[in-house]
């Protein structure tokens, strides 16, 4: 089990991890193994929930399944990050990036604990809890929506031929007055067929994954607009694209200011 109980699980994970803590962001590519929902262009989505997973834990497929779910909930942009630090136990996840489990783990020194685990969500970059708990992500998200500047920053995109549109509104709350805008490319649904480790035997289909992130710019608070060809983006499996605004930085994320989904499609 990768995630049931915190303080065996976390420590573990803790443990395991740190032996990537050399492992680099690459500059213009960033974190993600996320995925999205198709979603109307006038949506204003309350939460962005990043969950993430392994196909070598045997406790994820039904945290994968809620993140389906949520896919299809129009005030939601779910994502799918898939880890790296699992892969010894007899399975190498297809999906995984070791950037994902690097973000990861800066939540967890952002919130400044020991809780890096799978499967395990964060919601709106603040608040985390275990994947598999339903109940537990709809409060999450009822709670960091009502935290000032959280999700309070419109957010734009449209496809223009070969390139994305991407505009940052300007705020009116002082909490959410600067951020950084990043851009991910996803596939919306992967069938993945595990051949060994704790998943063995089990067809698991992982929703809006997150296969590419590129840093767009930095917010100021002001309204900005940005464009990016979708050449950039695009590689097998990706339809769609998903632009959020967050506090803080890659290395220290802060809270979720605005985000925003388009198909490629």
């Amino acid at each position: 089990m990768r995630g049931v109980t915190f303080d065996m699980t976390a420590m573990m994970a803790s443990n395991l991890v740190s032996r990537w803590s050399g492992a680099l962001w690459s500059g213009a590519l960033g974190i993600c193994a996320i995925v999205a929902v198709i979603r109307p262009a006038h949506a204003d989505p309350r939460a962005v929930v990043e969950l993430f997973t392994s196909q070598g834990c045997s406790s994820c497929p039904p945290a994968d399944k809620i993140i389906g779910d949520l896919a299809n909930d129009p005030s939601v942009i779910a994502l799918s990050m898939p880890i790296d630090y699992w892969d010894y136990l007899g399975w190498k996840d297809t999906l995984a990036d070791s950037r994902f489990s690097a973000r990861q783990r800066a939540y967890s020194r952002m919130r400044g604990d020991r809780e890096v685990y799978t499967p395990q969500v964060v919601v709106n970059g603040s608040t985390h809890v275990i994947g598999s708990d339903r109940t537990g992500i709809e409060n999450a998200i009822g709670k960091t929506d009502k935290s000032t500047g959280v999700m309070s920053v419109p957010v734009t995109m449209s496809l223009s031929g070969k390139q994305i549109n991407v505009s940052v509104a300007a705020s009116n709350e002082t909490a959410a007055s600067h951020g950084e805008v990043w851009i991910c490319s996803i596939a919306k649904s992967v069938p993945i067929s595990i051949g060994r480790g704790e998943n063995r035997g089990q067809q698991v289909t992982y929703h809006n994954v997150v296969r590419n992130l590129l840093k767009v710019g930095d917010w100021t608070g002001r309204s900005e607009s940005w464009t990016v060809p979708i050449e950039n983006l695009t590689r097998d499996g990706v339809d769609g694209a998903v632009v959020y605004v967050q506090d803080g930085s890659r290395e220290r994320p802060g809270p979720m200011l605005g985000a925003a989904y388009t198909s490629l499609h």
